[in-house]
């Protein structure tokens, strides 16, 4: 049994030699994209019960992003608890590392394990890599599992999940943030990610429901905090200005993190 067999679809998971041969053969980064992946009935659960954006507890809007999330389980319905569970269930993770090659992989119990995003009209998130610590549980970033809860979403809606080279010349994949629909891949300098602004009904937003995968800090890692990445089609002032305030953020938290500064901001932005 992977996790809770009555919230992971068990037909997913019985494909997993499947989905290994289609990360490891993912492009630009190693992913793989999953449909139905929850249970039919807990994915509409999910969705019907997903809290409104003005009650996420962290709202984000800069010149790179704009969007909200949370983390806090206690305040939602219990579904929400259930999948985060399952998703951290040492079975799930098993067979999560047998997916990726990426043993030992395990999930966190604070902002930067499982939680939730949401977009309301023009919400964006230009793409970037990810920080790979989580600094107050010293452990290595490696797996970003995404589970989209978009029911009836259109493709005029925009929100795709954009999958860059590395050299941030081209898109190579888009990925639309269909219901039931989960991403996985690998996290490092070479998976920017990220999604452009969405054109939706004020009744409707872009969901989803994150968590992240760890390892113990080994051979070959080196601290690395999360950066915006501008678009070859951006204008110079957005580039201008994107380089000077990442270049800023990751030389305060350098600073911050020399002095012994933990509790710093790096929830992500996925």
């Amino acid at each position: 049994m992977i996790g809770d067999s009555a919230v992971i679809n068990p037909e997913i998971m019985a494909k997993k030699e499947l989905f290994k041969r289609q990360f490891a053969e993912g492009v630009p980064c190693r992913h793989v994209v999953i449909e139905n992946f929850l249970i039919p009935e807990i994915a509409d659960q999910l969705y019907e019960k997903f809290p409104p954006f003005e009650t996420l507890n962290v709202k984000r809007k800069s010149i790179n992003e704009d969007k909200a999330e949370d983390y806090h389980f206690e305040r939602w319905d219990p579904v929400f608890g259930r999948v985060r569970d399952a998703l951290q269930s040492e079975a799930f993770c098993i067979w999560l590392s047998e997916v990726t090659g990426v043993e030992g992989l395990r999930s966190t119990d604070d902002s930067l394990g499982s939680g939730l995003h949401q977009g309301k009209n023009g919400s964006f998130v230009d793409v970037h890599v990810d920080v790979n610590m989580n600094p107050e549980k010293g452990l290595w970033r490696r797996v970003n599992l995404l589970i989209y809860l978009n029911k009836n979403w259109k493709p005029e809606y925009g929100g795709d999940l954009e999958l860059w080279d590395v050299a941030m010349q081209n898109c190579v994949k888009k990925i639309p943030p269909f219901h039931n629909v989960a991403v996985i891949f690998y996290t490092d300098d070479n998976s920017p990610h990220g999604y452009s602004k969405i054109h939706v009904p004020d009744y409707e937003s872009r969901k989803s429901f994150y968590t992240y995968y760890y390892t113990s800090v080994g051979e070959g890692f080196s601290y690395r905090d999360s950066r915006f990445l501008p678009r070859p089609d951006e204008s110079f002032l957005k580039k201008a200005v994107t380089t000077v305030k990442e270049t800023l953020k990751i030389n305060a938290k350098k600073i911050l993190k020399t002095l012994g500064v933990k509790k710093l901001d790096f929830q992500d932005k996925n």
